[in-house]
């Protein structure tokens, strides 16, 4: 089937800006469903394999913050039929449970996408850290 580059490319930006909304509204279907059954999530260099690991893993994490925001910025893409990579840079504001600091980070995914039955998803996803404030900008005491 022939693919549109300016379609996929939409669709790609899409499902980035899907995956950030789940994110912020802890969303756990909708965020699930921007993953590949076969897909690996990385997170600071640790691999997660197959989509129910990545929601547990996900539903973990996001357990232990009482404040999630994450704002996604621009990103670049190259498309290559029904396979895609790209890369995104992003910011997160961060509040552990039980806590009144918060962190601040800078981080890049590094993604790979795939299309399944018309639909783009991530096949692979990894975030690393490029800068991170745990006192968000306050001199620590």
């Amino acid at each position: 089937m022939p693919t549109n580059p300016l379609e996929d490319e939409h669709a790609i930006r899409h499902l980035v800006a899907a995956y950030a909304d789940a994110v912020n509204r802890r969303d756990g279907d909708l965020w699930a469903s921007t993953w590949a059954d076969n897909s690996t999530w990385v997170l600071r260099g640790n691999p997660f394999e197959g989509k129910a690991t990545i929601l547990d893993t996900w539903h973990g994490a996001m357990g232990s913050f009482e404040f999630v925001v994450q704002l996604v910025y621009q990103g670049t893409l190259e498309v290559d039929g029904e396979r895609a990579t790209g890369r995104w840079y992003l910011t997160e504001h961060l509040r552990p449970q039980g806590s009144d600091e918060g962190r601040y980070t800078v981080g890049v995914y590094e993604d790979e996408y795939v299309k399944e039955s018309g639909t783009w998803l991530f096949s692979k996803r990894s975030y690393e850290v490029l800068y991170e404030d745990e006192t968000n900008g306050r001199s620590p005491a």
